[in-house]
Formats: C-alpha cells, sequence, structure tokens
C-alpha cells in the first residue's frame, strides 16, 4: 500500500485533466486519455464533475475519422481569480488575473526615496488589492489566493506563515503573512516567496523555460537574484545568486559585505559606478529612467566612454556570475529576466553568453543556452499569480476552506501537523 486513499485518486485525476485543459486544451475527452493515462470511464467521470462544479465547460466541436463531431472542453476562464503582488526596488504592483491569467486589472504604488517601511508595503498591499478588486467588480470569495513576490529570503513558519530576511532591504523576519492577515477586511489565503522564485514560476510555465527539466531563471532589476529548477525541485527554488562573492574585497554591497555579484551587476550599483565616473543621470530621475538614460550614452552618437566601460565590466561580472551556476548546476537554460535584466540583454546579451562561456567548464557550457524572458518586466507579477493556481490545481480544483480570522484552535493545529503530505 502507497498510502493513498479513493479521495488522493479523485483529486491526483482531476489535477491531471485539469492541467492538461489549462496548457494543451481544448480538447476532446477522447484525447484526454493519452494525455492524462487516464481511461475513458476515468475521463468522463473527472469531466462531468468538472463541469458540474462550473471549471470546464464545452469549446465546440471537431470532425472525427469517420465518426460523430467530438465536443472540445476548455477550462472556465471567469471560474477563478489570482492576484499578483510584485514588491519591487521601485514600486509595489498589483494585478488581478483570471484562471487563463488574463489581467483584469492593475494598481501601482511608487516606493519613493527606497522607502522599504514594513507598514508602508503592507499598506500598499492591501490598498492594491482592494482597489483592483473594486476595479474589476470582482468578489473576495472568488480569489484563490494572493501571491507576493519580495525581495529576500522567506521562511515558511507553522505559527507566522511566511516571514521575510531581507537583508538588502532592512528586514529582519518580518512576519509579512502574519502582518497582511492580520489588516485584510476579508479572510485571504496569502503565498509569499522570493521575487526571483515567482519569475522563475512564469517563465517555466509560459515563457523562456517552458519544456526544459533543468534551467536557471536569473531576476536582474535594482538588485540580483535566481530561480534554480530541477528535477527534484519542479516548482524552482530561490538562490542568493546576488551575494555571491566575485571579488574578494572589492566593492561594498547593500547588504554589507565586500565584492557581491550584485554590487557589480544590478541596476542600483551600475547607476552608482557611472556617477562615479563622471556620468549624470538625469536628474530625479527614477532608477528605470536613469538606466536608460545610461545605455542611451553608451549607444549614443558621441558615445560616453564611461557609460560603455561601466556596461562592459558588468557583461564579464554577469558571464562570470552565470558560469558559476552553469558549473553548479548544468542547466539546459539560461533564461535572463527583471526589468533592468531585459534592458541590458538587448544589448549585451551576446557579451554576457560570451564571457560565461569563457568562464564555465566547456562541458556543461556547451550544453546551455543564454537568451532573455519572454514575458516581459510583469513577469515577477504574473508568476506570483501563478503560485495560488498552482495550489489550486494541486487539490483538484477544490477550493481551500476560507482562512480564519484569529489564531486556529490548538485541535485543528495538532491534526494538521499530523496530516501526512
Amino acid at each position: 500500500m502507497n498510502g493513498r486513499t479513493v479521495r488522493d485518486l479523485r483529486r491526483a485525476n482531476r489535477t491531471a485533466v485539469l492541467q492538461r485543459l489549462y496548457f494543451d486544451g481544448p480538447l476532446s475527452r477522447f484525447e484526454l486519455g493519452p494525455v492524462t493515462g487516464l481511461s475513458s470511464g476515468s475521463v468522463s467521470n473527472v469531466v462531468a464533475d468538472l463541469v458540474a462544479d462550473g471549471l470546464v465547460e464545452e469549446a465546440g466541436s471537431v470532425d472525427s475519422d469517420g465518426g460523430r463531431p467530438r465536443t472540445l472542453l476548455r477550462v472556465v476562464p471567469d471560474s477563478g481569480h489570482m492576484i499578483g503582488v510584485d514588491v519591487g526596488e521601485t514600486r509595489v504592483r498589483v494585478e488581478l488575473f483570471d484562471l487563463t491569467l488574463t489581467e483584469l486589472a492593475r494598481a501601482e504604488r511608487p516606493l519613493t526615496d527606497r522607502r522599504y517601511d514594513v507598514e508602508l508595503i503592507v499598506g500598499h498591499i492591501r490598498d492594491g488589492v482592494a482597489e483592483v478588486l473594486a476595479a474589476a467588480g470582482t468578489d473576495p470569495e472568488r480569489l484563490l489566493g494572493v501571491g507576493v513576490g519580495v525581495p529576500g529570503i522567506v521562511a515558511h513558519t507553522p505559527h507566522s506563515g511566511a516571514v521575510v530576511h531581507g537583508q538588502t532591504i532592512g528586514w529582519d523576519a518580518v512576519p509579512l503573512e502574519e502582518l497582511l492577515r492580520a489588516g485584510s477586511p476579508f479572510p485571504i489565503r496569502y503565498f509569499i516567496d522570493n521575487g526571483a522564485k515567482t519569475l522563475g514560476q512564469a517563465e517555466m510555465w509560459f515563457g523562456g523555460g517552458r519544456g526544459a527539466r533543468n534551467a536557471v531563471v536569473v531576476l536582474l532589476g535594482s538588485g540580483v537574484g535566481a530561480c534554480v529548477v530541477t528535477p527534484e525541485v519542479e516548482h524552482g527554488r530561490a538562490v542568493e545568486w546576488g551575494h555571491l562573492t566575485v571579488r574578494v574585497r572589492g566593492r561594498r554591497c547593500r547588504c554589507g559585505a565586500l565584492g557581491c555579484l550584485e554590487a557589480y551587476a544590478g541596476a542600483e550599483a551600475l547607476l552608482e559606478r557611472w556617477r562615479e565616473e563622471g556620468g549624470r543621470p538625469p536628474e530625479g530621475a527614477d532608477e528605470e529612467t536613469a538606466l536608460a538614460a545610461m545605455l542611451a550614452a553608451a549607444e549614443g552618437a558621441e558615445g560616453d566612454p564611461a557609460a560603455l566601460a561601466v556596461l562592459e565590466e558588468s557583461a564579464e561580472y554577469l558571464g562570470a556570475g552565470l558560469s558559476d551556476l552553469i558549473n553548479l548546476f548544468q542547466p539546459e537554460r539560461i533564461v535572463v529576466g527583471g526589468w533592468a535584466g531585459l534592458r541590458l540583454g538587448a544589448q549585451f546579451l551576446s557579451a554576457v553568453r560570451r564571457h560565461a562561456t569563457a568562464y564555465a567548464l566547456r562541458y556543461p557550457a556547451e550544453k546551455v543556452t543564454v537568451d532573455l524572458g519572454r514575458l516581459g518586466p510583469d513577469a515577477v507579477t504574473v508568476g506570483a499569480a501563478i503560485v495560488p493556481l498552482a495550489d489550486f490545481f494541486a487539490r483538484g480544483g477544490r477550493r481551500p476552506e476560507p482562512v480564519p480570522r484569529g489564531p486556529a484552535p490548538a485541535w485543528r493545529t495538532a491534526l494538521e501537523e499530523r496530516a501526512p503530505r
């Protein structure tokens, strides 16, 4: 016996059908059998349940070979909603999606003077969630959850939920999930994780990593991070790649250490080094505008030699940093994303590839591709919304019980701790 119950089997069957319809649909019942490994009888039973639950609907028909037309099935877009939140370096972005990840509404709150005050961020998230729900006229009870991508290491604890250790932003064991739940006007499930991991989730499901079993998705923004995906960790694991030492006794990183990759390759560090060399970013410009000005100066008709020198050196540091990922994890693909990564990659990706190949071991370097992400600067937010969606699929499309307002009774906590995982 493997410990699986009939209920577990039904949930697994529902998950298999839902995921295939989601990623490959519309499909007929006949087509669902081979791609899920289920018998025709099981497919019919599962489809009937999902249709009764309002998760699946008919979507036309196709001719079959000599028989009657086959009815196509698809996931109902409006059968659930998710919110994705990106706690970025310059703003908090909140987006509401339907089940097929079509954006329904968005809200943004700028972070002036790089203020990472915990109460301010919590307020921005709460206000943004309320704003997008009101804009789309969506009932909070239809939410599958709110995914939140944050800088730093996220520890999931049994009593406080997600706790954020964000050394670069001054957060020391911030119980973010507990704070968000405490002030919410309605019960919401929060799924909080590192922003590089949510970016990785998005690129692996829909972008440059789709189909790969081993991949690294790199996030370049003001700072630097990465998500490593392997067959053993299929949903990915965030790694603090930006704080890998690339130069002994080098520049001081905002984490406090010397010689971190982030001190040479993050957008904040790039702009600081350009200023030190005499560069002049536009007065009062935000980081994204200033980096665009730096890139324009390097490629302009007269060519700013200081900007070009800093960018070329950073491309080498990035390549060296990627070589470490190649040697450590031997990925099939490296996907470069994040708002700064996409901007820098448009002009310097070939140089980054060249340096990565030069610094890495030859065998794994010959097997990896390095390309830009395909989902644009919103990928962290999309990936954050995918986290509650993935949980929904894992439950077979069953909605979880509402989150209790106060602490759970001791008997419930004890049962949950003893439940098989």
